[in-house]
């Protein structure tokens, strides 16, 4: 994988990947990952947005996005980014009001190329956390609870 930039998070390093004018994917490498220094103005971008949601768990992402899914996956990660920090929602209370099926929204949560600026986190089970980067246990979950619990901080 290429990436522009790889930016080190409290959860992991944070691998960024552009086309030279949007963001086009976001992954989690393993904490100890080499830190790659921004290679364009898009991933500078980034990792600076980034820093300011780190500090500010309010902070809200403004970048340009260049997401490849169809169109089912686009309208749930239209409506993840409406839910606001601190919020969550269902996956069921998202079927609803996309009139679709909760395992459908799973599945699209699952396929999010940018989790964090795609606050695919914010999703939860009825009965608890849910899933987190197509997996129901380990390091996602992990991370899921970070952003979680980073997001009902406020700002200092």
């Amino acid at each position: 994988m290429t990436y522009q930039a790889r930016f080190p998070a409290p959860f992991a390093v944070l691998g960024i990947m552009t086309d030279g004018t949007a963001l086009t994917g976001l992954d989690f490498l393993p904490p100890g990952t080499p830190v790659l220094a921004p290679q364009d103005v898009i991933s500078r971008q980034v990792c600076s947005q980034l820093q300011a949601y780190l500090a500010d768990p309010l902070f809200c992402f403004d970048l340009p996005l260049a997401l490849h899914g169809t169109v089912f996956q686009s309208r749930v990660w239209q409506a993840l980014r409406q839910i606001p920090s601190g919020s969550t929602q269902s996956y069921g209370e998202l079927a609803n009001r996309l009139h679709t099926a909760p395992r459908a929204v799973g599945q699209a949560c699952g396929a999010n190329p940018i989790p964090v600026i795609i606050p695919c986190h914010r999703v939860l089970a009825r009965d608890g956390l849910g899933g987190f980067m197509n997996s129901t246990s380990g390091d996602p979950l992990a991370i899921k609870r970070w952003l979680l619990q980073h997001e009902r901080r406020q700002p200092a």
